[in-house]
């Protein structure tokens, strides 16, 4: 079957079967399976199809059809510009939690008074690292920055090392294996940042079910009411900043005023809307006294 035939016929199938996107899902599917990019496909309409490329491409699109996500099947995601492997073991990155990026730029250009290519030496750690996209993004823009990534998987934690020896950032980062900041004798960081799990058992039949079926669990659901993990985080949070330190969170709009109330006692409380103008990143900042 000719390239352009497999990629219309896909289109079809994946349609037929309500997979959103099909047309994109299609694409990237079929780019995975030739190893190539977007501009060989339409170059190159008329070229054949091996019986083993089909047979592979026909195989990715089952499992999307299953509803397994395309960044599982492909092992990959970009984020700030980096690309990222992934696998069931982790959450997958999305364009949102750039915003926690942007966020901790901008309060570090406040801090130092001249922008970030001037701050000093910063010590940041990423709670819940996951992929460490949220880590190695940082250890990007921070190049003088000490970098902690913490996770409770070891299984996350071995593609987070992955992630960083692929972009060339495993000297610059350490990673830790724990439950939040519990048993790390952590001090006088800058930063403390997380995408932490948000969203309430209550809300389960609201979030995609590729979500709820593929993509791990503890990374998604907090407890009962979302805020679950972030009540244990905060006091943690406290006792590693520096005075005047930042707490920087990705929510969810349903949380988002209940975790202003966690933060009562904070100051500097800002709550930034993503661009769908949905509630989604939390600063606050470490009192001074």
């Amino acid at each position: 079957m000719q390239l352009k035939q497999a990629l219309t016929s896909a289109i079809t199938h994946l349609t037929a079967d309500y997979v959103p996107s099909p047309r994109l899902n299609a694409e990237l599917l079929l780019m995975f399976t030739l190893n190539c990019d977007r501009a060989y496909l339409f170059a190159h309409p008329e070229r054949d199809l091996t019986p083993d490329e089909q047979a592979r491409y026909d195989a990715a699109l089952a499992e999307r059809t299953r509803g397994v996500p395309v960044q599982y099947i492909t092992g990959h995601q970009e984020f700030w510009g980096m690309d990222l492997i992934v696998t069931p073991a982790v959450l997958i990155p999305r364009p949102e939690t750039e915003h926690l990026i942007e966020t901790v730029l901008a309060l570090a250009g406040e801090k130092s008074g001249q922008g970030r290519q001037s701050t000093k030496e910063l010590r940041i750690v990423d709670v819940g690292t996951g992929s460490g996209c949220i880590a190695l993004a940082l250890g990007k823009e921070f190049p003088r920055a000490e970098v902690h990534a913490i996770d409770i998987s070891e299984a996350a934690l071995e593609i987070a090392r992955a992630n960083a020896v692929r972009h060339q950032l495993e000297h610059r980062l350490t990673f830790h294996q724990a439950d939040l900041l519990d048993g790390l004798n952590f001090a006088d960081f800058d930063f403390v940042v997380s995408n932490p799990p948000y969203v309430g058992l209550s809300e389960q039949d609201q979030v995609q079910l590729e979500v709820r079926k593929f993509e791990p669990r503890d990374a998604v659901f907090a407890g009962a009411t979302g805020t679950e993990v972030i009540a244990r985080l905060v006091p943690q949070a406290r006792a590693a900043l520096r005075p005047g330190g930042w707490l920087v969170l990705e929510v969810s709009g349903t949380i988002a005023d209940a975790v202003e109330r966690l933060l009562g006692d904070w100051v500097d409380v800002r709550v930034a809307a993503d661009l769908q103008s949905i509630p989604r990143i939390v600063q606050a900042r470490k009192t001074l006294g």
